[in-house]
């Protein structure tokens, strides 16, 4: 568990964030004061980011429940403003979230390679099912004979992820 206080301090958070972001999104999180709401045109001046990219880190972060707004109407314009703030105490919630999707790839991923034989084609690095590779008489479409493709390589790593996520995730 992350805490608050220090999350982006995290070099794994750190990674995390990046890949969400980007590294200008990371320089609005650790420059926003988290105790103050703030617009995104304040945002974009404050940090000397483009509004444009502070926008778009803020609806990225509001769809992982990492910020939220609160909506003003000014009456005599009808204008609205959104004013942001931080939720980083959603954090785990959200790699914990991104986690188990990851998981549920990679889990269906292990059974399917371990399910399948496989045959490729060396001249075009091809992979086929067992099934696919007998509809084509084991000879690929550019004419090369198919040979057996041993994917145990690939399963045993599938499988030791598998297996590190199961133990992360608590489904041990």
């Amino acid at each position: 568990m992350v805490e608050e206080t220090d999350v982006l301090d995290n070099p794994a958070v750190r990674a995390y964030l990046i890949r969400m972001v980007g590294e200008e999104g990371l320089t609005l999180l650790e420059k926003f004061d988290r105790t103050v709401e703030k617009t995104d045109e304040q945002l974009a001046e404050e940090t000397e980011i483009n509004l444009n990219s502070v926008r778009n880190t803020l609806y990225t972060l509001y769809g992982k429940r990492l910020a939220q707004y609160r909506r003003e109407k000014n009456q005599e314009t009808g204008w609205l403003t959104y004013k942001w703030t931080l939720r980083l105490d959603n954090l785990n919630d959200a790699l914990t979230e991104d986690m188990e999707n990851a998981f549920d790839k990679l889990d269906a991923r292990e059974r399917y390679e371990d399910e399948n034989d496989f045959y490729i084609c060396n001249n075009c690095g091809i992979v086929y099912t067992f099934t696919d590779a007998l509809a084509l008489e084991f000879a690929c479409n550019c004419g090369t004979q198919m040979e057996h493709y041993d994917n145990e390589l690939l399963l045993n790593a599938l499988k030791t992820r598998v297996a590190a996520m199961k133990v992360t995730l608590g489904k041990i």
